[in-house]
């Protein structure tokens, strides 16, 4: 277990990564308040979007943790997951000509940055697929060693977000030399990449367990 946890701890954190580097709701709003609000903009609103995440891991730990447990659950979770993975890895790979740091969002003024940043994720649909199938199979994968194990992974998702939004206004603040529309590329299809890799693990993981209970 004690060599697992890091591994845990650095699929959460890339995958979360893959996710935070594409643009959304959550980034065009982040990367227009940061020039209003300054280089604490990102930070505070992921603040808000972790909370909500946390929230939604205790809620499917409490009152679904038995049912998730369940060997059917484990494989179709996995499967699905790996092909809401293959989805976005492609995706980010066909966008990556065409990605851009120079985003058009709404100016949204609430004063609340924690608050905007819990409900921009909310209401965005595409967050709330990808914690019902990709978040979900790694929540489930982490099950496995526990409270540690779920710990470890949440812990490397949230550091993800904050990580990438602190330096995103951080490099608004400074100026477009700190990340240049090149750099963004890069980090995009490296994580592109990962999510290929992982979406064949994902595949790989649900098929050994169902073929084992078949047996």
């Amino acid at each position: 277990m004690d060599f697992l946890l890091p591994t845990i701890f650095f699929l959460s954190f890339l995958t979360a990564l893959s996710g935070a580097v594409m643009p959304g709701p959550l980034f065009s709003v982040a990367v227009t308040e940061t020039l209003h609000r300054g280089i604490r903009t990102g930070p505070l609103m992921i603040i808000g979007h972790t909370m909500l995440e946390l929230g939604l891991v205790i809620c499917l730990l409490v009152g679904l943790a038995p049912v998730l447990t369940r060997p059917e659950i484990f494989i179709t979770i996995s499967l699905i997951g790996s092909v809401i993975l293959l989805w976005f890895g492609i995706t980010m790979f066909r966008d990556l000509p065409k990605l851009t740091l120079v985003v058009e969002a709404e100016n949204y003024r609430n004063k609340n940055l924690v608050l905007t940043g819990a409900l921009l994720s909310l209401f965005n649909p595409f967050w709330l697929l990808w914690w019902s199938t990709i978040g979900l199979g790694y929540l489930l994968q982490a099950l496995h060693y526990g409270l540690a194990g779920v710990t470890v992974f949440f812990i490397g998702h949230a550091l993800a977000d904050l990580g990438w939004y602190a330096f995103i206004s951080y490099g608004i603040c400074r100026g477009r030399h700190v990340l240049k529309d090149s750099h963004y590329k890069v980090v995009v299809g490296c994580c592109a990449a990962f999510l290929l890799a992982t979406s064949g693990w994902f595949f790989y993981n649900g098929i050994h367990k169902y073929l084992y209970i078949s047996k």
